[in-house]
């Protein structure tokens, strides 16, 4: 099980997509003292594995003391950023802390492009050095995508620099839109493109050594299936069933994209909104709507359910209508 805190609202930068629709710090968010109860409390609800994100967190000041603090209590704690501020000092910090590895975004292979769509001039070469630097202080990363109408044609380009860079692994996050994205929304892909999309990533799968995953795309597990190529992810969408997120002042989540508020970790447990939530307890029911409800793949995939809720206006259990694939009892 994994958990995902949003530390902070501040961020360096202002992306077009941004789920959280980032940029200043918030009055209200968690102290110090605050996140190591957090902390305390995810342990004990039965989580393994932290990630630290943003905003960018790199921007809270106290985030290597949070880093440290959660790998004392257990869990393996990684980080989400945009790699601007990953100096060498900071890649040595991070290391002091324990975090076992890092995330970082790269939309583009063209400079320009990633500046301009994560609008902050010299993002990219800075994301690089970012990497570098954390690679120096050996510790391991990964390179993040936003799949958008625009960067399609450079995602296997993306994935060889990627490779070049010595990252570990390939994530390509499609634009579910929420906060900001919902703006850009037109720039999402459509049905056929999105299958063929997958089916593409899941080629370029079977000639690299890296992993290749697609986020927010559990139809993915149905493609490398049918490809006969082995992937170490059991599920697709884990929207609180085994994953959930918590926003920088404290609110629980069940995923990023899923904008659906079920407590605030200052007024009542995590580990009692993680297990007693009724939000979360029908999410694990897998009752699902529609094709998503009779599909064999079910338990592999579930569809996206902020994708299901976004498009059916409010329904999270709803069919995903993004995928093509018919259940074999509707055909």
């Amino acid at each position: 099980m994994l958990v995902s805190w949003n530390t902070t609202n501040q961020c360096n930068m202002f992306c077009d997509h941004c789920y959280r629709d980032a940029g200043v710090k918030l009055e209200e968010e968690l102290t110090t003292t605050q996140g190591k109860t957090l902390i305390d409390q995810i342990k004990e609800a039965g989580f393994r594995m932290m990630i630290m994100s943003g905003g960018e967190p790199l921007m809270r000041p106290d985030i290597f003391e949070l880093c440290a603090y959660a790998v004392s209590r257990g869990l393996r704690t990684v980080m989400g950023t945009n790699g601007t501020l990953i100096t060498p000092r900071v890649a040595d910090e991070l290391r002091q802390s324990g975090l076992a590895a890092c995330a970082i975004s790269l939309d583009s292979i063209v400079a320009s492009e990633h500046d301009a769509f994560r609008k902050l001039e010299g993002a990219y070469d800075l994301a690089l050095q970012g990497m570098a630097n954390l690679k120096r202080a050996g510790i391991p990363f990964q390179i993040n995508t936003t799949v958008m109408d625009w960067n399609l044609k450079y995602l296997d380009a993306i994935t060889d620099k990627a490779i070049d860079l010595g990252a570990r692994a390939h994530h390509l996050f499609f634009l579910v839109p929420t906060g900001r994205a919902t703006s850009i929304e037109q720039e999402a892909l459509r049905v056929k493109e999105y299958e063929r999309t997958l089916h593409r990533i899941m080629e370029k799968q079977k000639h690299v050594a890296i992993e290749i995953k697609p986020t927010c795309a559990p139809q993915f597990v149905r493609v490398a299936d049918a490809k006969g190529i082995p992937v170490r992810f059991t599920r697709g969408c884990l929207a609180g069933i085994s994953y959930c997120i918590i926003s920088p002042t404290g609110d629980v989540q069940p995923c990023a994209y899923l904008d659906l508020r079920l407590g605030n970790v200052k007024h009542e447990s995590f580990a009692d909104i993680w297990r007693q939530n009724p939000v979360f307890k029908e999410l694990r029911s897998q009752q699902y709507g529609g094709k998503c409800g009779c599909c064999e793949y079910t338990e592999r995939c579930g569809g996206c359910r902020a994708r299901a809720y976004y498009y059916s206006g409010g329904d999270y259990m709803a069919q995903d209508d993004w995928c093509l694939y018919q259940p074999r009892g509707l055909v």
